[in-house]
């Protein structure tokens, strides 16, 4: 390549980070590097409108102790009532309307999340397009995916976990936005990633016989066990389903220990929340 060539090729990618730093858009988001977590919270990384907000947390920050420690949103796991309480108020504080939690049953049902917030739905997935309330999803390796529109009019929180998404609540979740596929975007919150996640042939078999194309998401280790790669099993799903602008997918609840609760590693444990919600 001739000097004057290669001159003009690093100007061109100067001007490219520079516009998108002028648009209010991190590096990171722009080449999709991986988040380095501290603290308590943090946000999805994507392209998201800025009225669209998020909230991720981590298991650090609360008051929660022992096998709890610390931020545990989990009114069902066995700590301290008062303790999620306290700690569920730590989170509260940090989004401008109220939390609607789900009491999650592992299932594909969606629901309107409005109608959850005094008292929590049985359902894995909930929506949003009135700005008066967060989506909210509790995980500690199953998958947490928050949706939104371009336009910024609508948002939606899901819980996937292996057995949800093999029965549908995306595609469920996807339906219940009322926009067009093409124009929604989803992040993949913090998961048990591809090297912990080991399953048997059920698993394998519930995914493959309706999507054949998930068993590259599928890698055999013998006896009839696979590794299985929750994020690719999910971005296959959208993806037939007409969603393209997938973010996230990064990070690994079991093998982060400092950062995560998770259910595979430890057994009893707490739980993170997945929130978004729309800001006026």
């Amino acid at each position: 390549m001739q000097p004057e060539n290669r001159l003009d090729n690093i100007q061109a990618v100067l001007s490219y980070l520079k516009d998108i730093i002028m648009q209010d858009k991190t590096l990171s988001t722009a080449i999709q590097l991986p988040q380095k977590i501290s603290g308590s919270f943090f946000h999805a990384n994507w392209i998201a409108p800025q009225n669209v907000k998020t909230l991720i947390t981590t298991r650090n920050g609360g008051v929660s102790l022992g096998k709890f420690s610390s931020l545990n949103v989990g009114t069902h796991v066995g700590d301290n009532p008062e303790h999620v309480a306290k700690n569920r108020e730590i989170v509260q504080q940090q989004v401008s309307v109220p939390m609607a939690y789900l009491n999650q049953i592992h299932s594909a049902d969606v629901v309107r999340a409005t109608d959850s917030v005094n008292i929590p739905l049985d359902a894995d997935a909930s929506w949003d397009n009135s700005g008066s309330v967060a989506c909210a999803v509790m995980t500690a390796d199953c998958l947490p995916v928050l949706f939104c529109d371009r336009a910024g009019t609508v948002v939606a929180a899901a819980h996937a976990g292996w057995r949800g998404l093999a029965s549908g609540v995306l595609q469920n979740t996807v339906a219940a936005m009322g926009v067009e596929p093409i124009e929604i975007m989803a992040y993949f919150a913090p998961a048990i990633g591809a090297e912990a996640f080991e399953v048997g042939q059920d698993v394998f078999d519930a995914f493959v016989s309706d999507l054949p194309a998930a068993e590259r998401a599928f890698q055999g280790i013998g006896g009839g066990k696979y590794l299985a790669d929750i994020y690719d099993l999910a971005r296959l799903v959208l993806q037939r389903e007409g969603v393209t602008q997938i973010f996230g997918g990064e990070h690994c609840t079991v093998l982060e220990r400092e950062s995560f609760f998770s259910y595979r590693r430890d057994g009893q444990t707490g739980r993170m929340v997945s929130a978004i919600w729309l800001e006026e």
